[in-house]
């Protein structure tokens, strides 16, 4: 559903404040959280004009909730006033499938640059997201992490990784 004349959907409502500094729970609804794009500003309510905020920070709990610092939101009596409204984005702030790079199908070189295998899998395993590899001595799960990727070339479909001892 879209707020009348300012092209804006409907996310989540603010369930409560979290803290004493500012902190926000939101639940969602029909959307899931990772779908926003936390780079554009949330909009709530307030004299009945949408007013943006941007997202300082999110932390998802569970499938429909998260934790949420937004700008200027900085102390429990500001949080207290959001509380129970609602909170909306711009229909261009859903972030589609196209927008998420799939490694699957994508070559996986270590960082000798030798060739590891293609990637045939992604596992997002909260805290620990993995790819599953096929190698020459069968599949290997391998952590994907930011401080073990080398480089990743879209147009190549190449991904290079430092790869711990023991995983291939």
């Amino acid at each position: 559903m879209t707020d009348a004349g300012h092209n804006l959907l409907r996310i989540a409502q603010v369930l409560k404040s979290n803290g004493t500094d500012g902190e926000l729970v939101m639940g969602f609804r029909d959307i899931s959280p990772e779908d926003i794009d936390l780079k554009e500003p949330v909009y709530v309510h307030f004299d009945g004009l949408p007013v943006p905020f941007f997202i300082d920070s999110f932390v998802r709990k569970g499938s429909s909730k998260a934790l949420v610092r937004l700008t200027d939101i900085n102390c429990l009596k500001d949080a207290e006033e959001m509380a129970g409204r609602a909170v909306y984005i711009k229909e261009n702030a859903i972030l589609s499938e196209e927008d998420d790079i799939s490694l699957i199908g994508w070559t996986l070189y270590d960082s000798f640059h030798n060739e590891v295998g293609v990637i045939s899998d992604f596992f997002d395993i909260p805290g620990n997201p993995c790819i599953e590899v096929g190698t020459i001595s069968g599949t290997a799960m391998i952590p994907l992490h930011e401080d073990l990727v080398i480089s990743a070339d879209e147009e190549s479909r190449t991904l290079v990784m430092t790869i711990p001892d023991g995983l291939i």
